[in-house]
């Protein structure tokens, strides 16, 4: 029995204890407490345990930040993210790290922090599983129409993904990275920084669900 108890997810509060790894749960599966949109609000919203990203307008990007109770950036900087998502055909979106509520061009692109790209679409090419501009995929490991999961793992300045069983990147980065001007902000920071979730725009639909994270030491 006891060995049962190892492998069995115990609500505990805020965490969850999966065996003797404790993990805190960022998605309540009912509202969108914890996290904070930097522009075009209505682009997320929540129901029957979905968190649902779709921009309202063609010209919007929404991000969606995770906060601590007081409304600030909740950050992170050595952790392992787990998260379950699908999209719709032909969509767009993106699960980004170590970044802000900065962005370069108005509220379209957020400014610093590193991109896992998540895309169904013909027209962009760096498929799901990406570290977006960084480490490209040119195929989809996945059907994203289906549920799949991205496991997401930061230790130092190593960056690791996994889409479903499948590794898709294993970056290290440089003592000095050399960027496009546009992407000179993506960059892991001592200090970390917030998890978020892109609504790219009004064509493309991506949903989320079971979002945890266990922070590294």
């Amino acid at each position: 029995m006891k060995y049962l108890f190892l492998f069995l997810g115990v609500l505990l509060g805020s965490e969850l204890v999966f065996g003797s790894e404790i993990w805190i749960p960022l998605f309540n599966g009912k509202d969108l407490s914890g996290w904070k949109a930097n522009a075009d609000p209505g682009a997320f919203s929540v129901k029957d345990g979905v968190l649902t990203a779709h921009a309202t307008h063609p010209k919007n990007r929404g991000h969606l930040f995770t906060v601590d109770r007081s409304g600030e950036l909740r950050r992170f900087a050595n952790f392992e993210l787990v998260v379950e998502a699908r999209g719709e055909e032909n969509s767009n979106s993106g699960i980004f790290f170590h970044t802000d509520m900065e962005t370069r061009d108005g509220v379209l692109h957020l400014k610093n922090g590193y991109e896992i790209q998540l895309n169904s679409t013909k027209k962009e090419k760096r498929k799901t599983g990406s570290l977006y501009d960084v480490a490209d995929l040119s195929e989809s490991p996945v059907d994203e129409t289906e549920w799949f999961t991205i496991r997401i793992r930061v230790e130092g300045k190593r960056i690791r993904a996994w889409i479903n069983d499948t590794q898709t990147v294993d970056y290290t980065e440089p003592e000095n990275p050399v960027r496009k001007p546009q992407r000179a902000g993506r960059l892991l920071r001592k200090g970390g920084g917030a998890i978020a979730l892109q609504a790219h725009d009004n064509e493309s639909t991506f949903y989320f669900r079971s979002i945890r994270i266990r922070p590294l030491s």
